[in-house]
């Protein structure tokens, strides 16, 4: 079994914490020039990232700005919102002040062209509704640290959820969609943004400092150190189990080689709703 690398970054500065983590990984390394980059955070809302529901736009910013230093030019956020106007959601994040800043484009995926894909090798979803721009793209799912009612957590993989419509399709079978998707879409990197989290659920509007940054290249460790510093065993969640028995990536914590912040010094236990103990019903 191969060991990922996962890099914890702890620090009063956002921006600065995701450049540093990116450089630890060397994430440029995984993309090539020219090569257009789809940036896809969380705005299931239009709520403010301080309430641990979205995307901090300073997770997004050093994405951005490390990107742009490395000299990629391509480059987009987009977001297809659940439940707001994802324009607003930009706006109230602050995502449109760093695409002016850095001259790249805002896209809502809710208004996107969408492409019918097959999904090879499906389990549960066999065709699925894309935003043409993330299947054009190499995608970097910037998810918030957050529990989720049904599939226990919502991290990098979860995120890609986003990019499809209806929404609705996901959904039956929830945690086997999301590797599905994942399979198609292949995420080529994960930058998490701890620095407020979410607990309860998804939506709760319930949040946790945590002030840390967490990235990689393969998203599946990176989910599952997310999940531990939030204080759920990764093996405990349904979807990170079987996207590495499907050879996505890495959930095993002995097989995940963390640097540096250690995971036991930043961890918080997260609340949860008592719904995502029974989220058996949507496996």
């Amino acid at each position: 079994m191969k060991v990922s690398e996962v890099v914890i970054v702890k620090s009063d500065d956002p921006v600065e914490a995701t450049s540093e983590a990116l450089e630890v990984i060397k994430a440029s390394e995984a993309f090539k020039p020219g090569e257009k980059i789809l940036v896809k955070p969380n705005y299931i809302d239009s709520s403010h990232p301080s309430l641990g529901v979205t995307t901090d736009a300073r997770i997004v910013e050093g994405v951005v700005r490390y990107f742009k230093v490395m000299g990629f030019n391509r480059i987009a956020v987009g977001e297809g919102s659940g439940f707001a106007d994802t324009m607003e959601a930009f706006r109230v994040a602050g995502i449109d002040r760093v695409a002016e800043k850095y001259g790249v484009d805002m896209v809502d995926l809710n208004r996107d062209e969408y492409i019918e894909a097959d999904v090879p090798g499906g389990k549960a979803l066999k065709k699925v509704r894309i935003a043409k721009t993330a299947i054009e793209s190499a995608i970097v799912s910037v998810p918030k640290l957050k529990v989720h009612r049904l599939a226990v957590v919502t991290l990098s993989l979860k995120n890609l959820m986003g990019v499809v419509s209806p929404k609705g399709v996901m959904h039956g079978r929830l945690n086997t969609k999301i590797v599905d998707l994942a399979m198609l879409l292949r995420p080529r990197l994960a930058v998490v943004d701890g620095i407020i989290g979410g607990e309860v659920h998804e939506t709760a509007h319930q949040p946790v400092e945590v002030g840390v940054v967490i990235a990689g290249l393969d998203p599946v460790a990176v989910d599952s150190v997310a999940s531990m510093v939030m204080g759920i065993d990764p093996m405990d969640v349904p979807h990170l189990r079987e996207a590495e028995a499907r050879g996505l990536g890495v959930c095993d914590p002995r097989n995940i080689r963390v640097v540096g912040e250690k995971i036991e010094e930043v961890s918080i236990k997260f609340r949860r709703s008592y719904l995502s103990f029974i989220s058996f019903l949507e496996r």
